[in-house]
């Protein structure tokens, strides 16, 4: 596999759902308070990396990542990549992961982690279809760059970076309010 350029990838802030424990998927959620306090830290830690390297910034198209990457990158231009959006979780969206253990009993008891679960959801885009989403756009970046995308999507650009299988993507923590860096195969937290 190629090597890949060096990414900053933030996960946006928290959002509503995000604290009421509802998939979001492809579904759209405000930035909560901490949300904004999130982004907020992302733009301290961001602010010497974007006058430092000038890399081009990739954002997904979904509002709680606009509204980050506004904040986090303290007004700086970006493009806005639908490649970037979370996975669509099909049925789960929308849902609780209570709802979701009580509608889907057979899913949710298959499902380790929250990337199963949702790779999982009736009519959704499932695993495969993300992670060749995901690798084909680490393929067309040709320079250093920022990334403000999701949780689940971030996990899969971080895995495929660092040459991770899917479980052990899948067990990557999920931080909020920080910005991974990920070159040559490693990831280190800037929090």
């Amino acid at each position: 596999m190629k090597d890949f350029p060096k990414i900053w990838f933030l996960r946006h802030g928290q959002t509503e759902w995000n604290a009421e424990r509802r998939v979001q998927g492809q579904l759209e959620s405000d930035l909560t308070e901490l949300g904004i306090t999130h982004a907020h830290r992302q733009a301290e830690l961001m602010t010497p990396i974007l006058q430092a390297h000038q890399p081009p910034c990739f954002v997904s198209p979904l509002r709680r990542a606009q509204h980050t990457a506004r904040i986090a990158l303290s007004g700086r231009g970006y493009e806005t990549e639908p490649a970037l959006a979370e996975v669509h979780a099909g049925r789960f969206q929308g849902l609780t992961i209570d709802e979701i253990a009580a509608q889907f009993p057979q899913v949710d008891a298959q499902a380790m982690t929250h990337l199963d679960l949702f790779c999982a959801a009736p009519e959704g885009e499932g695993y495969a279809s993300l992670h060749d989403r995901v690798l084909a756009l680490l393929r067309r970046l040709e320079q250093p760059s920022v990334l403000v995308a999701h949780g689940l999507l971030g996990q899969v650009v971080r895995g495929l970076i660092c040459g991770l299988e899917r479980d052990e993507m899948a067990a990557l923590p999920n931080e909020q309010g920080c910005v991974y860096v990920l070159e040559q195969g490693q990831e280190t937290v800037l929090r």
